[in-house]
């Protein structure tokens, strides 16, 4: 029986797990990203799908940890002052934002024939987001550091803190008898305040001490054990105390991110925090009950569109009121218009409290389950609505029958240092760029900037490149500073052209290209750094200047090689200086050595990978 017993678990275990190695590849290949693969995987593996689990709740409870984890490790890179910062998003921007969708969504439920306090209790969980489907999303975008990513955190933050109280309206709406009198409600206050009060006194003065002990014993895995202790402990701690465990998790990393092992701490959290938040994502897509989809779906069909455009709405209208742009709105809007987890605990109390009944409890869960599913989808048609829409180019001049002496294609960092040098002769000059937002921030400065796609025939030609002395290409892509080079190197051989290049290889295929002119982005600045780290040695400012001019005497020598070998990055590696002995040759100049030098000065190609070669 034993042996059969774990069989059984051992066969749930690969299942899970060969669910979501073969789900999550294929969704991301389709462009449909990891948490709708996950969500898909459990639903083929649930109760609904292959039957190979018959209770996803507990799976959900359990795999609730990963929230926790990812909570932990986004608290770490918010310091306090840094959350004290986002105080009037966290309270104002989210009390605005959940009041205004608890208000919609409940007169929506009540529309659909729901007495009030269950339209209420649904309305409420809805609006409760997904803090593990949003978090993720701005994970894989990369914008959990950016403004906009901070005030949807600052939101989802508020939201975590919401559910004690409205844990507490449930109870005070229940028609069931009280368990506990007045007396009771106050110690279950005073508990909640005694727990967040222990772990923020741990926190302050107790965690520092234990990792710096742990770390002189050079136990590794006793660092891991005590980076899990301190999430899952914070996590208890709270659950104890009534309170979110994700909010302990996210307060616990508050407090440890301004310690030395800050960095440690998030690499150890990190491989359970990835596996616990897949295995919540399948437990989700576990819990859709879809009998109860079948059994009440005209009315889940038209319940789902109608909470996530009314809970839109709102978001959008705050987020506008606010001030915010409208992509940046909109944005918002679309991540967030799904219910999520918390809704399942708000319900299920409710359901205990006799505020809701178990076919309510069903539909609205079934609800948030679909509505969670369908987020990623959300976002991904409004990220291609995104691409396939035109600029805005409204204050912006397109550009037309322009005979500027210099035509500059892109005006990044790049294109705006070398513009310097030509406007301080008076030099007459056209500039094109296809980043609208960059135009009007150069514009704020007093640059005119017209709006131009540098890859297309037809503009480079109203943009002046027929008349032009001189054609700069500065633009940040290396496919499309090729195309500018064929195009101009066929069409406007009266200009001179000039390249940004983006590395050694690239430098290579222009030169072979017949550009007039080519600098590698980084290598000017590298090379001014180097001796800048000579002088700071102690070297004769002098001789770091003869230095930089042989590093740089060296380069074209070698560079002149590889041409001459049909641009093979190989070729000029004998000449050469590299931190294992090489000197170049030969060596017309050998500056004198001190004690205090080190001259590895030509290790620039040492670092050549297939993405990017030497610069």
């Amino acid at each position: 029986m034993a042996a059969g017993a774990e069989s059984h678990q051992l066969l749930n275990a690969v299942a899970l797990l060969g669910a979501a190695v073969v789900a999550v590849p294929l969704f991301r290949w389709l462009g449909l990203g990891s948490v709708l693969g996950y969500l898909c995987a459990g639903l083929v593996v649930g109760p609904f799908g292959f039957a190979l689990f018959a209770d996803p709740e507990a799976i959900l409870h359990f795999a609730e940890l990963g929230v926790v984890m990812f909570l932990f490790v986004i608290g770490l890179e918010m310091r306090p002052s840094h959350l004290w910062g986002l105080r009037r998003q966290i309270f104002g921007l989210g009390a605005l934002q959940i009041g205004s969708c608890s208000a919609a969504l409940t007169a929506i439920a009540w529309l659909f024939g729901m007495p009030l306090a269950a339209a209420f209790v649904g309305a409420t969980g809805f609006v409760l987001t997904s803090t593990a489907i949003v978090m993720q999303l701005l994970a894989e975008r990369g914008d959990i550091a950016q403004p906009r990513g901070q005030k949807i955190v600052s939101v989802l933050l508020f939201e975590d803190l919401l559910i004690v109280p409205l844990l507490a309206v449930v109870a005070l709406m229940s028609p069931l008898p009280a368990d506990t009198g007045a007396g009771g409600r106050a110690a279950g206050i005073l508990i909640a305040a005694m727990s967040l009060a222990a772990l923020v006194a741990a926190g302050l003065y107790l965690l520092n001490p234990l990792f710096r002990l742990l770390a002189k014993t050079g136990a590794r895995e006793v660092m891991t054990a005590a980076a899990l202790l301190v999430v899952l402990g914070a996590a208890l701690l709270m659950d104890m105390g009534g309170l979110s465990t994700a909010m302990g998790a996210f307060l616990a990393g508050v407090l440890l991110s301004e310690s030395t092992f800050r960095h440690q701490l998030e690499t150890d959290i990190e491989p359970f925090r990835g596996l616990l938040l897949g295995l919540f994502f399948i437990a989700v897509g576990m819990a859709l009950n879809l009998s109860v989809v079948a059994e009440n779906w005209q009315l889940i069909a038209l319940l789902v569109p109608a909470m996530m455009l009314a809970k839109a709405l709102c978001i959008y209208l705050v987020a506008r009121a606010l001030d915010s742009s409208h992509d940046e709105a909109l944005d918002r809007a679309v991540l967030m218009a799904q219910g999520g987890e918390f809704a399942f605990v708000l319900y299920a109390a409710a359901s205990s409290a006799g505020v809701i009944d178990a076919p309510t409890n069903n539909n609205f869960t079934a609800v948030v389950v679909i509505s969670m599913a369908l987020t990623p989808l959300a976002v991904l048609a409004l990220k291609h609505f995104r691409k396939q829409a035109p600029p805005s180019l409204d204050g912006i001049e397109e550009v037309h029958e322009q005979s500027g002496s210099v035509l500059i294609i892109g005006f990044g960092r790049f294109g705006q240092v070398m513009s310097q040098a030509l406007l301080a002769r008076d030099v007459d000059v056209t500039i094109i760029d296809i980043d609208v937002d960059r135009i009007r921030s150069a514009t704020r400065f007093g640059f005119k900037l017209y709006y131009g796609d540098g890859t297309r025939l037809d503009v480079l030609r109203t943009a002046g490149a027929g008349q032009a002395r001189a054609i700069a290409v500065c633009v940040d892509d290396r496919r499309a500073a090729n195309l500018i080079v064929e195009l101009a190197t066929h069409n406007f051989t009266q200009a001179k052209l000039l390249v940004r290049s983006y590395d050694r290889r690239h430098s290579l295929e222009l030169a072979s290209a017949g550009v007039d002119y080519q600098v590698r982005e980084t290598f000017e600045s590298a090379v001014l750094f180097g001796e800048a780290a000579l002088r700071e040695l102690g070297v004769d400012p002098d001789e770091a200047a003869e230095i930089a001019a042989e590093v740089r005497r060296l380069d074209e020598e070698r560079f002149d090689l590889e041409m001459a070998a049909g641009a093979d990055v190989r070729a000029g590696m004998k000449i050469m200086r590299t931190n294992t002995g090489f000197n170049p040759q030969p060596t017309p100049f050998t500056p004198p050595r001190r004690k205090s030098q080190a001259l590895n000065s030509g290790a620039e190609a040492a670092s050549e990978s297939p993405e990017r070669t030497a610069d």
